[in-house]
């Protein structure tokens, strides 16, 4: 008769040896990722590409997923990012779920200025990313992807104009409790990879989250540009920016990196020259691209590095939804 066998071993909880056949060849496990804020707008959509491309999902938020995201093939766990102990424990070791993980992209956070109290802004996001940092280091894991924003760049753009356009990964100009902490999460960043040079940190600026049923208002606002003025007339589709924070993690990097996450075109229909000149005329433009209508936030770097590709455009959206009415 077989003595005892122990729980645990060195990669593997005790659930993840259960209910298998001895008989059969031990199945490779998957990468793992952990998703933090994955219940939100946009965290939904990262889980979902996540799983659609192979890895195994763990979804970490206060919040349960939405009754529509029941089907996807993605593991659920409450945890409190401000609790550093939490934090380290989802990282290493969860009774019969699973112990070690590869990747994080840590998305949760109180998600714009205004949301609450400048303090508490500030100290519930800057705690819950040194926290995730911190925790990954002690943990051993290398690869990870923050969450990031169009607010480091100085939103809003109007009255606090940029040198130029487009905007590309150099300014540095917060201006909110927010946007500074955001800032700070990248200026961590760089000081943990230095402590590990095998370390990569991604940090995405990712522009204004539009859910895909609310391209409906886009018509809306054609004819006054400056409803969107205040970030340089941009957006960014949750199904895109889920592939950038998935190239972020697959891409052989190492150190801190800095990338702009937008959509390839703006929120009007307008030519982009146009914009700027009512808008914003005494501020220069220099196109990246021919396109006529290509964002002011350059995504530039991301496409060339990264091979960042937005796929979805709010005009093809609103067709959708126009005839979805029908």
């Amino acid at each position: 008769m077989p003595g005892p066998i122990s729980s645990f071993t060195p990669t593997e909880s005790l659930s993840e040896r259960r209910l298998a056949d001895p008989s059969l060849p031990v199945p490779p496990r998957k990468k793992r990722v952990i998703v933090t804020g994955g219940s939100g707008k946009l965290g939904r959509w990262v889980v979902r590409e996540m799983v659609d491309h192979g890895w195994e999902v763990f979804n970490v938020d206060v919040v349960p997923p939405a009754p529509s995201e029941a089907s996807v093939k993605a593991r659920y766990i409450y945890t409190d990012l401000k609790d550093y102990g939490s934090v380290l424990g989802l990282l290493t070791d969860v009774d019969s779920g699973w112990r070690g993980v590869d990747a994080i992209i840590h998305l949760a956070a109180i998600p714009a200025p205004a949301r609450a109290p400048n303090h508490v802004v500030f100290h519930t996001n800057i705690t819950q990313t040194y926290n995730i940092l911190e925790a990954a280091r002690v943990a051993g894991v290398k690869n990870i992807a923050l969450a990031s924003s169009e607010t480091v760049f100085g939103i809003p753009l109007h009255p606090h104009p940029p040198e130029s356009f487009p905007l590309t990964e150099e300014p540095e100009r917060p201006e909110s409790s927010y946007s500074l902490a955001k800032l700070l999460g990248e200026k961590m960043s760089e000081q943990f990879t230095r402590w590990d040079p095998e370390l990569k940190i991604v940090n995405i600026r990712l522009s204004n989250v539009i859910a895909p049923e609310d391209y409906i208002n886009f018509p809306k606002w054609q004819d006054d540009p400056w409803q969107r003025a205040w970030n340089g007339f941009c957006y960014i589709d949750p199904r895109d920016c889920a592939q950038g924070f998935r190239l972020a993690l697959e891409k052989p990097l190492k150190g801190t990196h800095v990338f702009n996450i937008a959509n390839a075109d703006t929120a009007f229909t307008a030519p982009t020259a146009e914009l700027v000149k009512r808008v914003f005329p005494n501020i220069p433009y220099k196109p990246d691209t021919s396109d006529p209508r290509e964002g002011l936030i350059s995504i530039k770097k991301a496409r060339d590095v990264l091979g960042f590709d937005p796929k979805y455009d709010w005009q093809s959206e609103v067709k959708k939804l126009q005839a979805g009415k029908a």
